[in-house]
């Protein structure tokens, strides 16, 4: 779980996303506090392409007051790119408001790449730096296939992704982040026998209202933060409710944040031991991650799979933390 006695230090793998950058903000909040210190941001394509997750963050570092943090850019999928989720979180991934900030700081062409950032952080300190990928995990499979062994090198790596006990939500039985490079998927989950996952299996429960956006707004309404905030999280609300996400509730998921959760709150989850399988060749389920429940003997394990959520306890920190942010 997270590190009590010391700072924590954490690569962000992001593909920015309306939920990515709720997750972005806490872990900024957290930063703050003095409670982790953020060794780098390894972007990736997925919700929209490279370059566009590339300048959101480059944006969200400065908005948050973190510019001086490396950004990668991220490795390309070999072959035909798959459908990515810009018409979820906007064409820029940011809900359409990229122009409503400062132009990113970063370079996207002369930047390295988050496989060889990956690589260099963790051969430089082994064994210390947290990896929290919240996107397609192909920079961290290239990471391993490039420098084979390496992701063990990770003090931990906690994932958002997979969709055991409930329905997908880019097939009926997968999740985005592992359909959408699922080959890389099955490369990371075969690296190691203790990644953390935080599938849709929680996820689903994780509806981030426009009263909480309200309660942490009026901290400091006129600040920056507050006003990208309040207007990213109306532009969330409106796609999720037209793809019908959250049963009516106006609010949307933040799938992303939960992995922040699990390493700052844990108590807030519950989990199970299990070996998480990804289908990569099927026609309908490609992308499906897969879990033995029969009662019978099972393959060694290779992951603790988050199945239960504290809402309650997960939002009061989720929102008192980013009050520390916009304050």
């Amino acid at each position: 779980m997270s590190d009590l006695f010391g700072i924590s230090k954490i690569i962000l793998d992001t593909d920015p996303g309306g939920d990515d950058i709720f997750a972005f903000f806490w872990l900024q909040s957290l930063v703050k506090q003095g409670h982790l210190e953020l060794v780098a941001i390894t972007t990736a394509e997925g919700n929209v392409s490279a370059k566009k997750t590339f300048a959101s963050a480059s944006q969200i570092l400065k908005l948050g007051g973190l510019p001086d943090v490396e950004i990668g850019r991220g490795v390309l999928i070999k072959g035909d790119p798959a459908e990515d989720a810009a018409h979820i979180h906007g064409s820029d991934g940011m809900g359409n408001l990229s122009t409503t900030l400062p132009k990113p700081l970063d370079d996207y062409e002369t930047a390295r790449y988050s496989d060889d950032i990956i690589i260099d952080k963790l051969n430089a300190m082994p064994g210390e730096i947290i990896l929290v990928a919240i996107a397609p995990l192909t920079n961290l499979a290239a990471a391993e296939e490039k420098s084979p062994g390496i992701l063990k090198k990770a003090k931990q790596i906690v994932v958002m992704g997979g969709a055991f006990l409930c329905p997908g939500n880019v097939t009926p039985h997968a999740e985005f982040n592992i359909w959408f490079n699922s080959a890389a998927a099955k490369t990371v989950f075969d690296s190691r026998d203790d990644l953390v996952v935080m599938p849709l299996d929680v996820t689903r429960h994780l509806i981030f209202t426009r009263e909480m956006a309200d309660t942490i707004v009026q901290t400091n309404s006129d600040g920056e933060v507050a006003k990208f905030m309040q207007n990213l999280c109306g532009f969330m609300i409106q796609t999720a409710l037209t793809y019908r996400e959250t049963e009516g509730i106006e609010g949307f998921l933040v799938h992303d944040a939960a992995t922040i959760g699990y390493l700052f709150y844990p108590e807030t989850l519950t989990f199970c031991r299990a070996n998480v399988h990804v289908e990569t060749q099927g026609e309908w389920t490609r992308g499906q991650a897969l879990i033995d429940r029969r009662k019978r003997v099972k393959r060694p394990a290779n992951a603790w799979v988050a199945l239960h959520v504290d809402r309650v306890g997960f939002f009061t920190s989720f929102v008192e933390d980013l009050k520390t942010l916009i304050r």
